[in-house]
């Protein structure tokens, strides 16, 4: 079913109200300055106010408010006419590198009849703000964006309105440039679109959260989907996934680690071996937005006024304790809380475990509402506060709804399939579903050469390969070790979508030492799944089924090689299926002799 969008007006939602320059104060919490379209992650949480929300009366949850934060959105047309009036638009599609585009969107004029209203904004409101993309393709169902594009959080806190004004404008800067940042000018071509049609939106919102001395963060932030590509126990895909982390949702949406559980079972234990395994795969650091002494100044850094801290600098903060158990080495047992010295593990066993707060509940019913909404299975992102004494009454924020691509083709691997001699690759888990046979190249990660030391160095010598086979018109299937796209090196390579965006095909291979679970919260996983890029696990010998085929694949001749990477090219195209039901996946090569091919 297609994706239906809320009632629109051509300028946008017919009930969206010009903006309301006292914001949190204001009569309306969903306003507009300008006249031209609000984008597609604005769209989304208009669905969420009219069609999502209306189905939740209030007290449905008790001691549980749910709401969209407050917001304003920058529409197009004042991105249009930041663009025209600094003759933008031809260095903007260019090929220079991002940090100048985003130096010369910094020099550039703010349109008049926008700062006024962001002064005013400055004038009176002092807490922090998310300023937040919203383009026009974003959140798409055939081409999600997810991530490409960049959000900017500003503590909002300084003392004088004009340095909260200057603050303010050069975040909306920043993402106006982030459109036409590398990885996204990469993804537009790599799905087909021309990125001279792109224009962005800009959302203002209040960041849902408490502060905690120099730290403002949300308890708890969240991704939940109606979809489970990777089930496990007596999970189904139909059972949807839940991601959970503590402090704000960059940990999960940039692929770090978090807590998941399917929202059918949430007292079940994880897949792991051992508590001890289970502790070293728990969240270790969080992300927070700055409150205290202002850092160098750098207007084109995303994560200016942001901290990345250990969870162990959060031990002060009351709600934690609602959050975390502890583990009793002498017991080898987990005590939920924090009343007993130990490491700590963020598994949420009070809420999921002991139901002290509803919020499993909660995601089930919006996720039940919001596929009704959007006629397909989605993903809900969302943040929340527990009051830190009692944890209810409590405060969740629904962030973003998005349409997720979910295949109904009908492919079939078998277990016998996994077995058969010519597999490349076989696996057991698989992200999307669907084949083909037109894959010739493969880029691959050595296995004799890989460490996580040398993950972000791997993320760069992927980058030329890639150009390369994109310029030549070559789809590739990609092979390496650890998660695809973490932010955290020791978790995998942390690639952008540009150093990749020609592979059509990932394969995932753990290691001993590098085995996360699969991530399915992250913008990058959601840009694969929206982009038809087929995905299949291989876990380290003796954790499960599946294998590669090292030894085939280095005895075919290099097209490229570097340190650590390298590029062949089969004689004749690879058979790729991936039976997203099943849960399974190959790749298979072509034995046949050559006079009978």
């Amino acid at each position: 079913m297609e994706h239906e969008a809320p009632r629109t007006s051509p300028g946008g939602p017919s009930w969206v109200t010009p903006f309301d320059r006292r914001f949190l104060a204001g009569a309306e919490p969903f306003t507009r300055i300008g006249d031209g379209a609000i984008g597609g992650k604005a769209q989304g949480l208009a669905l969420i106010r009219e069609r999502i929300l209306s189905g939740l009366p209030p007290g449905t949850f008790d001691g549980v408010e749910v709401v969209v934060p407050t917001l304003a959105v920058i529409a197009t047309d004042r991105f249009d006419a930041f663009l025209d009036r600094n003759d933008l638009r031809g260095p903007a599609l260019s090929d220079e590198p991002d940090d100048r585009k985003a130096h010369a969107f910094q020099r550039a004029d703010l349109p008049a009849e926008l700062a006024g209203d962001l002064r005013a904004l400055a004038l009176q409101l002092r807490s922090p703000l998310a300023v937040r993309s919203s383009s026009l393709l974003e959140d798409a169902l055939e081409h999600p964006f997810a991530g490409v594009y960049a959000t900017k959080m500003i503590p909002n806190n300084q003392h004088d309105a004009d340095t909260r004004f200057r603050r303010l404008t050069e975040a909306v800067k920043f993402v106006w440039a982030s459109t036409f940042f590398r990885e996204a000018l990469a993804y537009c071509r790599s799905v087909g679109v021309d990125p001279g049609r792109e224009k962005m939106a800009v959302i203002l919102q209040e960041i849902v959260g408490r502060r905690r001395g120099e730290r403002f963060h949300p308890d708890i932030a969240g991704v939940a989907r109606s979809y489970n590509y990777y089930p496990t126990g007596h999970a189904k895909p139909e059972h949807g996934v839940v991601n959970l982390a503590y402090g704000l949702g960059k940990t999960i949406v940039d692929g770090g680690t978090a807590w998941t559980y399917s929202p059918a079972f949430p007292k079940a234990p994880p897949p792991y071996n051992s508590l001890r395994d289970l502790l070293r795969q728990t969240q270790t650091a969080f992300w927070t937005v700055h409150m205290g002494r202002p850092p160098a100044w750098d207007p084109t850094r995303e994560t200016e006024y942001m901290r990345r801290l250990s969870v162990a600098e959060a031990e002060d903060d009351d709600a934690l304790r609602f959050l975390v158990s502890t583990y009793d080495a002498g017991a080898d047992r987990l005590v939920p809380g924090t009343g007993v010295e130990g490491p700590r593990l963020l598994d949420f066993a009070r809420i999921l475990k002991f139901d002290e707060v509803p919020l499993n509940a909660l995601l089930r019913r919006l996720l039940q509402l919001a596929e009704q909404a959007v006629g397909a299975a989605v993903e809900l992102e969302f943040a929340a506060t527990l009051d830190p004494r009692e944890a209810l009454p409590a405060r969740l924020g629904l962030l973003q709804v998005r349409p997720m691509a979910v295949s109904e083709e009908t492919v079939e691997v078998s277990e016998t399939d996994l077995e058969r001699p010519e597999a490349v690759v076989a696996a057991s888990f698989v992200l999307g579903n669907g084949a083909r046979d037109d894959l010739a190249d493969v880029v691959y990660l050595k296995p004799g050469r890989f460490s996580a030391d040398a993950t972000p160095a791997i993320a760069a010598e992927l980058e030329p390969l890639n150009r390369a086979l994109l310029e030549a018109g070559r789809p590739y299937l990609l092979i390496g070790f650890g998660r695809w796209g973490s932010s955290e090196p020791w978790l995998g390579v942390p690639v952008n979508w540009s150093q990749i965006s020609g592979a059509r095909a990932i394969v995932e291979a753990t290691l001993p030492q590098m085995s996360p679970d699969l991530s399915q919260g992250s913008h990058f996983f959601h840009n694969l799944i929206g982009g038809r890029v087929l995905y299949l696990c291989v876990p380290h010998e003796g954790s499960g089924s599946g294998r590669i085929d090292w030894d085939w694949l280095d005895g075919l001749p290099a097209v490229a090689e570097t340190d650590h990477v390298r590029h062949v090219r089969t004689p004749v195209p690879l058979r790729l299926r991936v039976d997203g039901r099943g849960g399974r996946g190959m790749v298979l090569r072509d034995e046949r002799p050559a006079a009978d091919r």
